[in-house]
């Protein structure tokens, strides 16, 4: 079974060519067919996507928690909030995030153009007023016209703006790592031990049942039973957080809740109790710290947590029963191989 995987994940590692005019030069990144790539719509994007416009108070762009200098993730624990709250989930990368399935560590969107406006609208992320930020964005005149260009109207909307901000996100691509060089014939793309490493990373250590394919993930959602960290246990403005977002989904016990139910929250399905989807490992050497608690500050706490067959109680994982040496090998590939080229990138000056 690993070795189909594996020749899955061969077959589809492939680096994508870069952007230019419309997405024919992208053909690996999938996009809806009414939201087509354009270089202007990735640039209008962009702006959007640094201007502070976007938040209640005027401090918080998309960028506070996705920063191109930590691989589009924020280095945090737990993500920036708004003042006087607290967030309660680590921000993912936006790297390769064209290519998966589900947004958010619990996959309740299913599209960027869906995704997008979630940050905005959340009490305790940019706590924005979706027909105030519309207002604000037209009586920009530099807006207007580049929304006449991109979208064919001057009408300055949310669908539009979620739209645009899509077609940058789609735009993050890891390319040409290591992996992809080896996987395309090059037998010198790794050092000896990242090489050593690989070997692990497609054997003894398993990592290809959950990570395969071109963004190194199954877009499937698992019960690892990842540990609570137990400062934001302690934390009241977590928990208020926490307790709202199960009130918004429904969750008729939610004044007690004392632990982050995962995607249950979504489905009210039990087998999906602290399930979290799989995330990419692409660049993953930029985003630490990583679970969706962002619980491990480091790449070797998290083979630790893997070696010793995951979380308390989980039955999807069992232990590797790794060396040390081979776990250093294994942080070699992971820290070496999974990181390409760096993604171009310049600040957008905002009208």
């Amino acid at each position: 079974m690993r070795r189909i995987i594996w020749i899955i994940l061969a077959v589809l590692c492939l680096p994508v060519s870069s952007l230019s005019g419309q997405v024919e030069s992208l053909k690996d990144v999938p996009f809806p067919g009414n939201n087509l790539q354009t270089i202007a719509k990735v640039e209008l994007g962009k702006k959007l996507f640094f201007d502070r416009r976007l938040s209640g108070d005027g401090t918080m762009s998309c960028a506070t928690c996705h920063d191109p200098n930590l691989g589009y993730s924020d280095g945090l624990e737990i993500s920036l909030n708004y003042p006087t709250t607290r967030n309660w989930r680590n921000s993912p990368t936006l790297i390769n995030v064209g290519f998966q399935k589900f947004l958010f560590h619990d996959g309740r969107a299913s599209s960027l153009e869906e995704q997008a406006l979630f940050p905005m609208m959340s009490a305790f992320e940019m706590n924005q007023n979706l027909d105030f930020m519309e207002e604000e964005i037209r009586a920009v005149p530099e807006y207007v016209a580049e929304f006449t260009d991109v979208f064919g109207e001057g009408d300055v909307n949310r669908e539009h703006i979620a739209m645009a901000i899509a077609a940058f996100e789609r735009s993050l691509v890891s390319r040409d790592a290591p992996l992809d060089r080896y996987l395309n014939g090059d037998k010198n793309a790794f050092s000896p031990e990242a090489l050593q490493g690989y070997k692990i990373f497609t054997g003894k250590g398993k990592c290809t049942e959950c990570h395969y394919g071109s963004n190194l993930a199954d877009d499937r959602f698992h019960v690892l039973n990842v540990q609570e960290n137990p400062e934001h246990l302690k934390d009241p403005r977590i928990a208020a957080t926490r307790r709202f977002v199960a009130k918004v989904y429904h969750y008729e016990e939610y004044r007690t809740l004392a632990e982050d139910p995962g995607r249950y929250l979504i489905t009210k399905d039990q087998k999906d109790w602290k399930a979290f989807r799989t995330p990419t490992l692409r660049e993953i050497a930029m985003t630490a710290p990583y679970m969706h608690n962002g619980i491990y500050a480091t790449l070797d706490e998290v083979i630790e947590f893997f070696n010793g067959g995951g979380g308390k109680g989980n039955t999807v994982l069992k232990p590797l029963h790794l060396t040390p040496a081979e776990k250093d090998r294994l942080r070699i590939f992971l820290e070496e191989g999974l990181t390409g080229v760096p993604i171009a990138f310049t600040y957008p000056k905002i009208p």
